[in-house]
């Protein structure tokens, strides 16, 4: 029996997990969390009745206390996550929230020693050196349920030796504007961005993949994740969806592992890592596939990918301030304050303006964090 504590539940991810994980009896669900949605939190509670449900927004937390059975704790704020995600009872800790909000609880369940199911991108890339230097002190496992850092996690299990490793290769749709141009790029709305041609995503990652800031997050998780150098990260363009990321080893060999646009999959490895479940979920067929195509991504229409390469090589407080400010930019057009090839500009001038601080204490992160958003709300 692996216990449970799922951050997030109420979102794309969390959603889907319970939906996985809840066919089988050997995972048994001990807390659940949302920032505010608690309609669907308090039929999640009611179904698996956990011990622990926490709700960022206090007032909602009071509401949904008052609806809940006394057995069933409802505790509030953003302090919440912490205590959800180091529970004594807890074995993995599935982190789907979005934003920099899952640094905390993140590095506070890793010194716990608690395993980390991780699908926030932020948490490593605004704190990746602190939440690994924790990892191999306490011996936490950090499982990617992210479906390319599952893919490059699944294809790394033949090989014990980092050495081996000459490069992988991180896949991306493209978006739902890959082949524009700048003056279509310059007219597109926020309806136009949230139609992704693969996957059913949040609206935040939804145009996050759209402006491939969604993949420079992802090159810097992998940084961490796997300990390699930038140099050896790659991005293709892979509309298909299918390859859901490569990796290429140092005698020229490439395993890329395989699978539908399902984010269940790579949900269940997580959690049943070493081993696999037998899962009813969709399958490819090749026989009716068709063609799978590669190309280079255009970072001149999508310089946000580039941006978040830049963040990395600088390092420090950089990547926290990239992840701020795009959050920052992302909510402003989603908000139609600011237009879509306005996002990486935005992003641009924050980095510019900021000095980073190397070696970084949590302090240091989260400071940068604030200053960065605030900068850009008054901007």
């Amino acid at each position: 029996m692996k216990r449970i504590v799922i951050l997030g539940s109420t979102g794309s991810i969390g959603t889907q997990a319970i939906d996985i994980l809840g066919r089988y009896p050997e995972y048994e669900f001990i807390a659940f969390s949302a920032n505010e949605n608690i309609d669907l939190l308090e039929k999640q509670a009611l179904k698996y009745h956990p011990l622990k449900i926490g709700v960022v927004d206090q007032e909602k937390a009071d509401i949904l206390r008052n609806r809940l059975p006394d057995n069933i704790q409802v505790i509030s704020g953003r302090s919440a996550l912490v205590e959800l995600a180091t529970m004594p009872e807890a074995d993995i800790v599935l982190i789907s929230v979005v934003g920099i909000s899952g640094l905390e609880a993140t590095l506070a369940a890793v010194k716990a020693g608690k395993d980390i199911a991780l699908a926030n991108k932020e948490t490593l890339v605004a704190g990746g050196n602190l939440v690994m230097d924790a990892a191999r002190l306490s011996g936490s496992r950090i499982l990617p349920v992210d479906s390319e850092h599952s893919a490059i996690f699944q294809c790394l299990q033949g090989s014990k030796n980092k050495n081996e490793i000459r490069k992988i290769l991180l896949t991306a749709s493209g978006g739902p504007f890959r082949g524009f141009n700048m003056e279509m790029l310059s007219k597109v709305t926020v309806a136009d961005a949230l139609k992704h041609p693969r996957w059913d995503m949040g609206k935040k990652v939804t145009i996050d993949s759209a402006t491939l800031m969604n993949k420079g997050l992802e090159v810097i998780e992998a940084q961490w994740l796997f300990g390699l150098d930038l140099n050896q990260i790659e991005v293709i363009v892979h509309p298909q969806s299918i390859v859901h990321s490569m990796v290429q080893f140092i005698d020229g060999s490439i395993l890329a592992q395989m699978a539908a646009t399902d984010m269940r999959l790579p949900i269940l490895y997580a959690f049943s890592f070493p081993e696999r479940c037998q899962a009813e979920l969709p399958t490819v067929d090749f026989s009716i596939l068709g063609n799978l195509t590669f190309e280079a991504p255009d970072t001149d229409l999508f310089p946000c990918l580039q941006l978040a390469y830049e963040a990395a090589r600088i390092g420090g407080t950089m990547p926290a301030v990239l992840n701020a400010a795009n959050e920052i930019a992302v909510q402003k057009f989603l908000e139609e304050t600011i237009s879509f090839v306005e996002i990486p500009k935005a992003v641009e001038k924050a980095m510019e303006h900021h000095s980073a601080v190397a070696d970084p204490t949590l302090e240091d992160i989260l400071q940068a964090d604030i200053e960065t958003r605030n900068r850009l709300k008054k901007g």
